[in-house]
């Protein structure tokens, strides 16, 4: 019987080009990143997972500020409502000091500081994608009272829409000491082992292809957070006059 008239895959003896080799090497380079990724996952949930233990002496860590309802809100037939309607929509800042006061910045040279001022406090708005967003757990009757209202975003370029309460004057502001009573639960060892995945990860530089693999954004400039701005740009580390007389030394040198 002839050789040639036997039938078999010849592909599968085909020997593998380099650029194939690399291409395989790179596809399994990027399995190995995407089981790095759900180990670092499965790192953090089990640190969220642990319990809260509680303090044999607690203690104060500076003061905390939140709406109640006014008393006399408290003694009319609407109470019940608005005080459920407050659990829903109240706001809680924390401050070292008591008096809830800061330093507001002024930009120019000619706007005097009018000394530290207190820090505003709003009960909480919605924007138009949480209003008609099934996670929001208002009624119909509450509803009712908030109306849609035009402001400035938060980057000062351009406007948005919110929904708000109509009537912020049912409810007052309060400071209490805020008290520390119970902390998380520390595990040395997972805190081992996710140090020792997250060194590899920045040693390596990995995060970026991670991220693009399990479909996420990496800003380039979200590792720079603790880096001195004096060292990622000359206009922050000197003087504009100091970097205009420079410039204007170069130019006469170049003349």
């Amino acid at each position: 019987m002839d050789n040639y008239e036997q039938s078999f895959d010849v592909l599968q003896y085909r020997l593998k080009s380099a650029r194939r080799k690399k291409r395989l090497q790179k596809k399994d380079f990027d399995k190995q990143l995407i089981q790095i990724t759900k180990q670092e996952r499965l790192l953090w949930q089990r640190r969220r997972d642990l319990p809260m233990v509680p303090l044999e002496n607690p203690y104060q860590k500076g003061w905390k500020r939140y709406f109640v309802v006014r008393d006399d809100i408290k003694r009319s037939p609407s109470a019940g409502f608005f005080s459920t309607l407050l659990e829903k929509i109240n706001t809680v800042q924390y401050h070292p000091e008591k008096s809830f006061k800061v330093k507001k910045r002024r930009r120019g040279s000619r706007k005097r500081s009018k000394g530290p001022e207190v820090r505003r406090q709003f009960l909480q708005e919605f924007s138009e994608w949480h209003w008609n967003h099934h996670s929001l757990k208002l009624t119909e009757l509450e509803k009712a009272h908030f109306h849609l209202y035009e402001k400035m975003s938060k980057d000062g370029k351009s406007k948005c829409l919110v929904y708000r309460f109509n009537e912020p004057w049912r409810y007052v502001l309060q400071v209490k000491p805020h008290i520390i009573t119970e902390v998380k639960m520390v595990d040395g060892l997972l805190e081992q082992e996710i140090q020792l995945l997250d060194n590899y990860v920045t040693n390596h530089y990995l995060q970026p292809r991670m991220s693009r693999l399990t479909g996420g954004v990496y800003k380039y400039k979200s590792w720079q957070e603790n880096t001195n701005r004096g060292y990622r740009n000359l206009l922050y580390s000197n003087a504009l006059s100091s970097f205009l007389e420079e410039r204007e030394e170069i130019n006469n040198n170049n003349i």
